[in-house]
């Protein structure tokens, strides 16, 4: 009989007989079926967090810096911004003016609403023209602040979020008290955007240069004229770059720390459940001597042997992975969290499930790669004394 023949003998007989081990294989499934469900529903947060900050990214968006900042710190002059206009390839908006966003960001801090802890909250002071900036901004109550005026708006989801942020409350910022006068959606993101007048607001904190310098450029493709174009200026000193970038440079340590603690405790988890699998079938192993003393006796090979055992693994742990994956996505899929003030959905995703299912494999094959080893070393000398 060949190898291959043998391999799938063995393996019918394995799983035909799972029915009478339902308590060890349960044991590999359930096992299983946590550590994957740790992972997935853990890097999910990642998925999430990704997903948020780059739901509102356009690929006409450049974000310019002042050079060697990054978006939070930069100090850009204002005769530099007014040059920043004069480029053609900068999209108009509908005062048919160069769509050119002046920014500086001021410290705040806010309240959550359950828990009453306080934590850092930029306010964004920003030109008026942001509108056009992100044509998808919504006002869903309220109006737009006026320039010159001390007037906040702010994101729906601070309202939901944090206090003192409903319609007609007000902000002290150096001594003085700002009305929060509308509030906006921008897509679908659930962040929390305070929003006032540059001006007003580099007036009252005594500033004289912007952060940073948002532009909407006509298309995507005129990315490397404009680009050649501020970097050939002498007169001005500063990065042009896509939107998409600055905003992974800006989330890098954070991407990276839920990315460490998710594979950190999936791996935890991962070694638990490996662990728990190499017992069950060391336990079936065990159970079974005679049966694979016999097999032997009767001219089946350690290879077909050791396979089969591996692949029953591995099948084991291919319900569990789906289980876990699934409980995942019911319990955590699209859950608000707001780790260190930065609120975002999870993301329970098809990348993450096969992901989940691609770790199940790996447990099933580690956890029955010695448990296999054992079977196929099971003295003949066993069947023949039963005889």
């Amino acid at each position: 009989m060949s190898a291959t023949r043998q391999f799938f003998g063995i393996l019918g007989v394995n799983l035909a007989a799972v029915r009478q081990r339902t308590g060890s294989a349960l044991t590999i499934i359930i096992g299983v079926a946590c550590a994957v469900g740790a992972l997935v529903s853990m890097l999910a947060m990642g998925t999430g967090a990704r997903e948020q900050e780059v739901g509102i990214v356009r690929p006409e968006h450049v974000v310019l810096t002042s050079t060697g900042a990054q978006m939070f710190q930069g100090s850009i002059p204002r005769d530099e911004a007014v040059t920043v206009g004069d480029s053609p390839s900068i999209a108009k908006g509908r005062d048919h003016k160069p769509i050119v966003v002046l920014q500086s960001f001021v410290p705040s801090e806010a309240r959550r609403r359950v828990t009453g802890n306080r934590l850092f909250l930029p306010i964004i002071g920003t030109t008026p023209n942001i509108v056009d900036y992100y044509p998808d901004v919504r006002f869903t109550a309220g109006r737009m602040f006026r320039p010159g005026l001390h007037e906040l708006i702010a994101g729906t989801p601070c309202a939901r979020q944090f206090a003192d942020f409903a319609l007609g409350d007000r902000r002290e910022l150096r001594g003085i008290e700002w009305p929060i006068v509308g509030h906006f959606e921008i897509g679908n993101s659930q962040q929390c955007v305070v929003l006032g007048d540059v001006e007003t607001i580099m007036s009252v904190f005594k500033r004289t240069t912007y952060t940073a310098v948002r532009v909407a450029l006509q298309s995507p493709a005129d990315y490397d004229r404009f680009r050649a174009s501020i970097e050939s200026n002498p007169s001005l000193h500063l990065e042009a770059q896509h939107e998409r970038d600055a905003v992974d440079a800006q989330f890098k340590q954070l991407n990276s720390l839920l990315k460490f603690v998710s594979l950190f405790i999936g791996t935890i988890m991962a070694i638990g459940a490996t662990l728990g699998a190499m017992n069950s079938l060391y336990a079936i192993v065990d159970s079974r001597r005679r049966e694979l003393a016999t097999l032997r006796a009767i001219g089946f090979g350690s290879g077909a042997i050791v396979a089969s055992m591996l692949c029953e693994s591995m099948l084991l742990a291919v319900p569990g992975a789906v289980l876990g994956a699934g409980l995942a996505w019911l319990l955590f899929n699209r859950m608000s969290v707001s780790p260190f003030g930065f609120s975002f959905q999870l993301a329970v995703t098809p990348s993450l499930a096969l992901l989940g299912i691609e770790w199940a494999l790996a447990m099933g094959l580690i956890g029955g790669l010695l448990p296999s080893l054992r079977a196929a070393r099971v003295p003949v000398t066993t069947a023949l004394r039963a005889l």
